[in-house]
C-alpha cells in the first residue's frame, strides 16, 4: 500500500512540474548539407529560426558542394547547398531538384601577410595556381617561396575559381584542402601561402587580394566588375513543403535577407545589377 502511495504521489508531483512548465512542443528538425561557404549563413539563419519557432530544429553540415547536390539528389537529405547550378556537376539529375537562390557569395585570393603583393593581373593569379611562378619576388613581392593550397575537386568554390580564374588551364598538383576555414587557419599559419575563400571567411589573419586594380568588394561584385563570385543555391528534392518550406520561405524574408546577409559578408540577390546564366552570360538587371 505504501508503495502505491509513493508512486500516486510521485506522478502527481510530475505532472504539476509538466504544467507548470507549460505544455509540451512538439519537435521536429530537417537536415541541410554541402556547401562550406554557405554555410555559416544558413547555420545563423537556423539558429535565428529555431529561437523563433519553439521545437523547430535547422541541422547544417558541411562537406562541400559535391557532397550537398549528392546527398539531395539521393533524397538523403532535405536541402542540399551548392555554390553552383546543379547541371554543372556530373551525375546530378538536376531535373528532380528545385532550385532556391538565397543569396550572392564573392571569392577572393588570400595571401598570408608579409609576402609583400597586394594585387595581381588575372594573368598571374592564373600563372601561379598553373605553376608559372614559384617565388613572390617573380611578382614584386619578397624572396619567399609560393606555396599553392587548393580547394578539394568537389568543392564548388574550386569550381568557381576554375571558371573564373584558369579558364580550362589545369592547376598543378598540391595540398587540397575542402573547408574554407581550414583554408584560412593553414595561410594564415604557412608564410607564402595563397588560396581563396569566399569573402565571409576573410579576417585579420589573411591578406586579400585585388586583381588587376579592382577590390574584392560586394558592390564590385554586384557589377561584375569583380567576376569571382556565385550564386548560392539550396536545393530540394521536388518542391519543399513542411518545416522545409517554413525555412525556405525564411531564408528569403527580410530578417535574412536584409540584415543577416550583408552582416555575414554576402550578397543579397536584390543588390546585383547583373545576372549570370549557367553559361556565363551576363544581362543587366532592370
Amino acid at each position: 500500500m505504501k508503495l502505491k502511495y509513493v508512486t500516486a504521489i510521485v506522478s502527481l508531483a510530475a505532472a504539476f512540474s509538466l504544467s507548470a512548465c507549460g505544455p509540451v512542443v512538439d519537435e521536429e528538425s530537417i537536415t541541410a548539407v554541402g556547401s562550406s561557404a554557405l554555410q555559416p549563413l544558413v547555420e545563423a539563419a537556423g539558429e535565428q529560426f529555431s529561437a523563433e519557432n519553439l521545437g523547430k530544429f535547422i541541422n547544417v553540415q558541411g562537406g562541400g558542394t559535391g557532397t550537398g547536390l549528392s546527398q539531395i539528389a539521393a533524397g538523403a537529405v532535405d536541402i542540399g547547398n551548392s555554390d553552383i547550378f546543379a547541371e554543372e556537376r556530373e551525375g546530378i539529375d538536376a531535373s528532380q531538384l528545385v532550385d532556391h537562390r538565397v543569396a550572392v557569395v564573392g571569392i577572393t585570393p588570400i595571401v598570408t601577410p608579409g609576402v609583400g603583393v597586394t594585387d595581381l593581373s588575372m594573368e598571374e593569379l592564373r600563372g601561379i595556381f598553373t605553376g608559372k611562378y614559384s617565388n613572390w619576388s617573380e611578382l614584386g613581392g619578397k624572396d619567399l617561396p609560393i606555396v599553392v593550397l587548393n580547394r578539394a575537386k568537389g568543392s564548388g568554390t574550386r569550381a568557381t575559381f576554375d571558371k573564373w580564374v584558369l579558364a580550362g588551364e589545369e592547376s598543378i598538383i598540391t595540398q587540397e584542402q575542402e573547408s574554407n576555414g581550414t583554408v584560412r587557419q593553414i595561410v594564415a599559419s604557412t608564410p607564402g601561402t595563397i588560396s581563396y575563400v569566399s569573402f565571409s571567411y576573410v579576417n585579420e589573419d589573411v591578406k586579400p587580394l585585388s586583381i588587376d586594380g579592382v577590390e574584392p568588394t560586394p558592390e564590385n561584385v554586384a557589377t561584375n566588375a569583380w567576376v569571382i563570385w556565385a550564386y548560392e543555391h539550396m536545393y530540394t528534392k521536388g518542391e519543399p513543403t513542411g518545416l522545409t518550406k517554413e525555412f525556405l520561405d525564411y531564408m528569403l524574408s527580410e530578417d535574412v535577407q536584409g540584415n543577416l546577409i550583408e552582416a555575414l559578408g554576402y550578397i543579397p540577390s536584390t543588390q546585383m545589377k547583373v545576372d549570370r546564366d549557367i553559361e556565363g552570360n551576363v544581362t543587366p538587371i532592370e
